[in-house]
């Protein structure tokens, strides 16, 4: 067990009421708060419930109870309930005295509470089980569920169990008995290429075939039995396959020898680093994955590694223009490709080369697809992977290629269908955020929310009396964020900022407010372009960018990012914009301004909860107050109200 750890474990019969009668007059043994130490020491656990305390002194659980409130009157324990669970009890000086992280785990509802939990606890946590509930009060809560295991990033159970018993400080059989069967039930299920070219499902017994593959699946995508276990599945319905049985419970191994590109020779004239030569052996032994790394770990350096080690003919596809041309002046400088054997395909060009760079948008409609289905792709790279559920982008998931390559440093969707990202392209392969920042390789950005009242009474009433979109607009364009942008850009003179707004409106007024350009996407690309590349060369300090800032733009020098709508946006968003700052050099800070007293409160904390669960530390605090008079804001209060280090 690690030293710095003291773990927790409530059993099925300390989630229930104690049975036992309470008998006697109250009177019971003595318990000395040294006693109490000494049954936490023996059960090397941060809390007690008064079930085990019984246990320990033989005596009624009403006694216990006496016992334990007797030592909370004197000030030597405190209680706290865990939310429908019996009451835990631990010392009065633990935080002061101890300093360290405490886990408490509900093996059989499969739920951990983790209170002060370091970066690396958090980012172990984080490959098998999902952020639920953060509260500066009763700390972190994360839920196991099934598809957190059957997407685990670990090649084996063993390296999962590993895993679970470094973030949890411990071995716990019931938890590892179901995360077990689960890793197993992932398994039920492959995809092979027969030796006369056609697609085989495969399962592990012929129950699971009659009963679960023929059951759930459509008539027709498969075509006949092979024997009581296999079945030849019906050509382009493999995604299908896939898609039905997890839904239905059994993801598919995909074990196929997909048809074999063309060759391409490819040479990277950088050095990769450790985990990015990592990223790309585990890549190139499974064939398919998406890759998952906080923004400026080198995912586009780790994909044209993967270029290298393939040697075939590439399909890049992006979200929009701007990336397209990103890539290809990466490709250019970085490989030994020349110019002439990378094109971009999409609404401002129209070139097929050995290296294609489309969009999702274009490779997804019907009179371009022709194009791209002729060509015998080696590999196909998802660059922003989590757009691949879309209607039109996921038709590029039944494009033919040997190899499939998805890049995201947040596959998660608001409407969670992120399980159809790794079902259509392949397993996550990545490293954990917290891994990064301790090597020094990314800038662990900290992240603050920021409460900012209304600039005035009226502007509070006119949220009150508005609904839906008006009501959302009125929090977002609350005057008094634009006094706060400046006040945090006088925090950070000299430091290269971006403003990110989720309305057009939005981001034209704060644009004459600050004196600043405002990039969206009606900006024209010349424009764009031409304003992007000032704010890396040098010249230009800031600008306030909408949507088209949050993917995959590479804006090295930025420092401070500022959201000034806490409403909008996804947690994917809320993680690409704080990736905007995630540098190997200097700090990195995000700022999350939400109107207090309105929904963009919660919305903001929700927003932010993706990074806490991927180790990065989030603090709320109250902004200044402003007065307005002739259209000049003021600070009525001295220093901010600062709500500490609450995680947000």
């Amino acid at each position: 067990m690690r030293p710095d750890r003291l773990p927790d474990v409530v059993t099925d019969s300390q989630e229930e009421t104690d049975s036992e009668a309470d008998g006697g007059d109250g009177a019971g043994p003595e318990f000395p708060v040294d006693a109490f130490y000494d049954l936490l020491a023996e059960r090397e656990r941060p809390v007690l419930t008064a079930t085990e305390v019984a246990r320990a002194l033989d005596c009624p659980h009403a006694v216990a109870e006496d016992a334990l409130a007797a030592l909370v009157d004197a000030g030597r324990v405190e209680r706290q309930a865990v939310e429908a669970d019996p009451v835990v009890w631990y010392p009065t000086d633990w935080k002061e005295t101890q300093g360290r992280e405490r886990v408490v785990v509900f093996p059989n509802r499969r739920e951990i509470v983790v209170d002060q939990p370091s970066q690396f606890t958090r980012a172990q946590l984080s490959t098998f089980a999902r952020l639920e509930d953060v509260n500066g009060d009763r700390g972190y809560r994360y839920v196991v569920r099934e598809d957190d295991v059957w997407r685990a990033p670990q090649e084996s159970f063993d390296d999962l169990q590993r895993s679970m018993r470094q973030a949890l400080g411990g071995r716990y059989d019931a938890l590892e008995e179901w995360a077990e069967g689960q890793w197993e039930r992932a398994r039920k299920f492959r995809l092979y290429t027969h030796e006369e070219g056609y697609v085989v499902l495969a399962a592990a017994s012929a129950d699971l075939l009659g009963n679960v593959a023929e059951h759930h699946l459509e008539d027709g995508v498969l075509r006949a039995r092979i024997d009581d276990t296999e079945a030849w599945v019906a050509e382009d319905r493999t995604a299908e396959v896939k898609r039905t049985l997890y839904e239905a419970g059994y993801p598919v191994l995909d074990e196929r020898t997909l048809e074999r590109g063309d060759d391409l020779p490819v040479e990277l004239r950088l050095q990769l680093r450790g985990y990015q030569n990592d990223w790309v052996k585990r890549f190139v032994s499974t064939g398919s994955g998406v890759l998952v790394g906080p923004p400026g770990s080198g995912k586009t350096v780790a994909a044209m590694g993967i270029m290298a080690a393939i040697e075939g003919e590439t399909l890049i596809l992006v979200p929009s223009r701007e990336l397209a041309t990103q890539w290809r002046e990466e490709l250019v400088a970085n490989t030994s490709l020349a110019e002439a054997q990378v094109g971009e395909y999409h609404g401002g060009a129209k070139e097929v080369r050995p290296v294609t760079i489309a969009t999702y948008q274009t490779a997804g409609m019907d009179r371009h697809r022709h194009i791209f289905e002729d060509r015998r792709w080696g590999l196909i790279i998802y660059d922003e992977v989590h757009h691949i559920p879309a209607p039109i982008s996921r038709r590029s998931a039944q494009l033919q290629t040997k190899h499939r390559l998805g890049l995201s440093a947040s596959p998660i969707r608001e409407d969670d269908k992120e399980d159809e990202i790794y079902t259509l392209i392949g397993p996550p392969v990545g490293t954990d955020w917290e891994a990064l920042f301790e090597a020094g390789y990314v800038a662990e950005p900290e992240v603050e929310v920021r409460f900012v009242p209304w600039a005035s009474d009226l502007h509070e009433n006119e949220y009150a009396t508005a609904n839906g979109h008006e009501r959302r607009m009125a929090a977002a364009t609350n005057p008094a964020k634009a006094a706060e942008i400046e006040a945090i850009r006088r925090d950070h003179v000299g430091e290269k900022t971006l403003i990110f707004v989720e309305y057009i409106d939005q981001g034209d007024r704060l644009a004459d407010e600050l004196g600043l350009p405002f990039v969206s996407g009606e900006t024209p690309h010349a424009r764009r372009r031409t304003l992007f590349e000032e704010f890396r060369t040098g010249p230009r300090d800031a600008l306030i960018v909408s949507r088209v800032g949050d993917e995959g733009i590479d804006l090295p020098g930025a420092e401070v990012a500022i959201a000034a709508s806490g409403l909008g946006g996804s947690r994917r968003q809320g993680a690409q914009r704080a990736g905007r700052t995630m540098r190997p050099v200097g700090k990195a800070r995000m700022y999350v301004l939400a109107t207090r007293g309105t929904k963009e409160e919660e919305f903001a904390r929700q927003r932010t909860r993706h990074l806490a669960a991927k180790g990065v530390r989030v603090r709320e605090r109250d902004s200044a107050a402003w007065s307005f008079e002739n259209g000049e804001a003021t600070a009525v209060e001295g220093a901010d109200a600062d709500g500490g280090d609450g995680a947000a």
